[in-house]
């Protein structure tokens, strides 16, 4: 049996199994804790989206991410890591209703991973020449298996308990030694520039809507100004007002569709002063000012139950 095949077979049975549960377009959240699939039978525009540390592998079809100025895209041969919370923009760039889009998402329980480099040696998570937050590799015959095992929990519910954590040690172990597995490691020792950085986006997810003072949010990580500013863009693509400011408009987004608040109100809760400066960089972000935006997504909600209603009448 050649590589090609060996290889192929895992990730056919993973389609297999993401596709029987995620019967129509969608977001799931599974019984497995930490564990999302996704389905989409078609392309879409750019979204906002808010991912936390994660493994993200598509099975069939491809995305891209948006971080900072930078376009990340990867496609079933590929692997996303993400090893700190990072606003972005995403968008499914390969999918149709013959061969959907179709993926699994696994949350990082970092603080697993001190233990785990205890076991194996510090020394064995590689250095990847980049301390960025987010990176694309290669998927590998090993992570695509432990990958498929995982899915597998999802027909075996009274195995989840005792299995789960032990597939999640072998996802971690895997992408530790693999070519970002440093990234992982020095998120995860106290006092790296990695970590401070990391304790700075708690404090800013947290503070979101305060006046942001700089040289405060690196003094409260023990950094100087300079050295705050170069590794916080180093590793999130961004300056720390450039985050704020995605952090600010991805919730004022949500505010307007889930809480139906107007722009105004929305804007002033995530701490703009200005409702013209929340306009203007709110289109500049998603594209179109708010009212059109969220007129467009709530009437794509419509069109989308409408349909379903009608599949469901059919039945």
């Amino acid at each position: 049996m050649n590589m090609t095949v060996t290889q192929s077979m895992p990730r056919q049975r993973m389609i297999d199994i993401i596709a029987r549960i995620a019967g129509e377009d969608g977001d799931y959240q599974t019984i497995v804790p930490g564990l999302s699939i996704h389905r989409h039978s078609s392309t879409a525009k750019l979204n906002c989206a808010a991912y936390k540390p994660s493994l993200a592998i598509i099975v069939q079809g491809a995305k891209r991410v948006v971080l900072g100025e930078e376009t990340l895209v990867y496609g079933a041969s590929d692997y996303l890591l993400t090893s700190i919370d990072l606003p972005v923009l995403s968008q499914v760039s390969v999918a149709s209703p013959e061969e959907p889009y179709l993926s699994m998402a696994f949350q990082i329980d970092t603080t697993r991973i001190p233990a785990l480099l205890d076991a194996i040696g510090h020394g064995a998570a590689k250095s990847s020449g980049s301390p960025r937050g987010m990176a694309v590799s290669k998927l590998t015959p090993d992570l695509e298996d432990a990958a498929l095992r995982l899915l597998r929990l999802l027909d075996r519910p009274d195995d989840i308990a005792v299995l789960l954590p032990l597939v999640e040690q072998e996802l971690l172990y895997r992408l530790v030694i693999g070519p970002h597995g440093a990234r992982l490691r020095q998120m995860t020792t106290v006092e790296s520039q990695p970590h401070q950085i990391g304790r700075a986006v708690a404090w800013l997810k947290e503070h979101y809507s305060r006046p942001l003072r700089i040289d405060d949010l690196a003094s409260r990580v023990s950094m100087s100004v300079s050295s705050f500013h170069h590794h916080f863009k180093a590793i999130t693509a961004m300056s720390p007002l450039q985050y704020q400011k995605q952090l600010r408009l991805q919730e004022a987004r949500r505010l307007m569709l889930e809480e139906r608040l107007d722009a105004g109100d929305a804007g002033h809760k995530v701490g703009y002063e200005s409702q013209s400066q929340f306009s203007r960089e709110y289109a500049r972000h998603f594209g179109e000012p708010p009212g059109r935006d969220i007129g467009r997504v709530r009437r794509s909600l419509v069109g989308h139950l409408s349909g379903e209603a009608e599949m469901l009448s059919e039945g």
